[in-house]
C-alpha cells in the first residue's frame, strides 16, 4: 500500500508530542477562573481532552506525502484538538506512522 492524501493511518505519539499537545490544553474549571479574573478573552479558543501519553496510537489523516514512506498528517485526538505531524515515517516507534490493522 502505498500512502496518499485522505488516508487514514495510526500515529504514535512520542514524549515531545504529549509535552506540545499538553501545554496547549486547559479544562472548564481553570476557563470560568480566568474569565472572572479578566484574564481569558471572551470568545477565545480553548483546547479541551483527555490526556495523552507517549506511546498512545491515534488517527492520522494524511495530508501531504513525500515518498511511499514519509508524510505530514494531522493527528486526531480525544478532544477538541488535533496536532500536526510533520515528515513522519513508517514504522513502529514513537514518531512514525503505520497502517491500521484489518479486522
Amino acid at each position: 500500500m502505498k500512502p496518499t492524501i485522505g488516508r487514514i493511518v495510526n500515529y504514535v505519539l512520542t514524549e515531545e508530542n504529549v509535552t506540545q499537545i499538553m501545554r496547549r490544553r486547559t479544562h472548564g474549571q481553570a476557563i470560568a477562573d480566568r474569565i472572572k479574573e479578566d484574564k481569558w478573552p471572551l470568545g477565545a479558543q480553548a483546547h479541551i481532552g483527555n490526556n495523552v501519553a507517549a506511546g498512545q496510537v491515534v488517527a492520522m489523516i494524511v495530508v501531504a506525502v513525500w515518498s511511499d514512506t514519509c508524510i505530514n498528517g494531522q493527528a486526531f485526538l480525544d478532544g477538541t484538538d488535533v496536532f500536526w505531524v510533520t515528515s513522519t515515517n513508517l514504522g513502529t516507534e514513537q514518531g512514525n506512522w503505520g497502517w491500521p490493522e484489518r479486522v
